[in-house]
């Protein structure tokens, strides 16, 4: 294992998860939350520490999972913060979901204390405390060398995405499909029951035709694989597509169900299906 120390500032669903995962795996961490009972109930966690400074003090890598961007400027930059305490060559660990620019604000402000940041979305939250997330990286490769003995404690996989602000972009683009497929998943659903069935019944076709869920993504994988012989399916599949979006808006317009979302996807249908086909497919 390595030498590194590894703490946590937050001990949310998310921060507190971390935090028994790297206790599990022997890396006990030094923690601080506003709760001063935060890790009561936190296997092998102690308890927190009087400031962020302290924890700063502490660490070569700190994790922060707190909720927002003002959070995040209060625990980088308040009083005690975390900075204040910190030293050339922490590397501090954004968890929080914000907007990429705050993480570029974020990492400009950690710089003139020589302090790097990594942007790194997490999911799912649930499974912080069961070394089951995916740590989703933005930073500099150097960096995140630096920090992966670090994030391999709690996360299950680690996925460098890009430069800085590379996996908060990733993260968001995630959370749009999860969002996404819930507005799809409630219309379906309205819909269905509009027209005098029972919505579970729905689920069950879905969970028996398609249970690991292939579906969701099997056209865009078809998409980035790029090649010649899906591109010849596009005018079959957009065909398709048209006709049962047009059925689905027919029958919304009868049963008095509004479904802008399959509004939207049979207008931006042939967007949707656009394939590129690689050169070296």
């Amino acid at each position: 294992m390595s030498e590194q120390r590894a703490d946590v500032i937050g001990l949310g669903m998310i921060g507190g998860g971390v935090a028994v995962s790297l206790a599990r795996r022997g890396r006990v961490p030094v923690v601080y939350d506003i709760r001063p009972d935060a890790a009561d109930h936190l296997a092998g966690v102690p308890a927190p520490l009087a400031s962020p400074a302290e924890v700063a003090r502490a660490s070569d890598v700190v994790l922060v999972a707190v909720v927002d961007a003002d959070q995040a400027r209060t625990v980088l930059s308040g009083e005690q913060g975390l900075l204040s305490g910190a030293r050339p060559g922490l590397v501090v660990v954004l968890l929080s979901t914000v907007a990429v620019p705050v993480v570029r604000e974020l990492a400009e402000t950690c710089a003139k204390a020589g302090v790097e940041l990594l942007d790194c979305g997490v999911t799912p939250g649930d499974k912080a405390a069961e070394n089951g997330l995916v740590a989703i990286l933005g930073g500099a490769e150097s960096t995140v060398e630096r920090a992966t003995p670090v994030l391999a404690d709690f996360a299950k996989r680690v996925v460098h995405c890009g430069p800085l602000g590379a996996g908060m972009a990733t993260k968001i683009a995630r959370n749009v499909i999860t969002y996404g497929t819930w507005r799809a998943v409630h219309e379906a659903s309205t819909l269905a029951e509009a027209a005098g069935v029972d919505p579970a019944k729905l689920l069950t076709v879905i969970d028996a035709a398609d249970p690991e869920g292939a579906t969701l993504l099997s056209w865009q994988r078809m998409r980035l694989a790029g090649k010649p012989e899906t591109r010849a399916m596009v005018p079959q599949v957009e065909r398709l597509l048209d006709k049962d979006l047009a059925a689905a808006q027919d029958l919304a317009g009868r049963v008095g169900v509004a479904v802008p979302l399959v509004d939207v996807a049979r207008k931006h249908g042939k967007e949707t299906l656009e394939i590129r086909v690689r050169e070296d497919a």
